[in-house]
């Protein structure tokens, strides 16, 4: 089973993106923010296959940045370097798109095209 871990700090969003993965057959598992995300992906890491993060949440300290999905990815990277990432964002940001592929991050999604997003994962995954 190809597990997904999940985090954004938007609700509704996290919940029909969680809704289309497991329609979709992966396991998921959720975080809402950087701190959170950092220790549930360490309790989980051996079961986590890719990465899924927001790319405006709240930051480790708890307040809300821009760019602070960047940060998480930087610290999963470190947990596990080989971990597949994709970015998401509400807004097609080209500048951050780029800032994210060149920390590591396989791509880029704009929200709002759930089936897309499938099908993006599965392609980096080779599923």
């Amino acid at each position: 089973m190809t597990t997904v871990f999940l985090v954004d700090d938007e609700k509704l969003i996290q919940r029909s993106l969680e809704k289309t993965l497991l329609r979709a057959g992966f396991d998921v598992i959720t975080a809402s923010d950087c701190k959170s995300g950092s220790e549930i992906f360490a309790q989980n890491i051996s079961t986590i296959n890719i990465a899924v993060l927001d790319l405006n949440m709240p930051s480790f300290d708890g307040t809300p940045k821009t760019g602070a999905g960047l940060d998480l990815l930087d610290d999963l990277k470190k947990q596990k370097a080989d971990l597949p990432v994709v970015i998401l964002t509400a807004y097609d940001e080209v500048s951050r798109a780029k800032d994210a592929v060149s920390r590591g991050a396989n791509a880029f999604f704009v929200k709002g095209r759930e089936q897309g997003l499938v099908e993006l994962i599965q392609k980096i995954l080779n599923v």
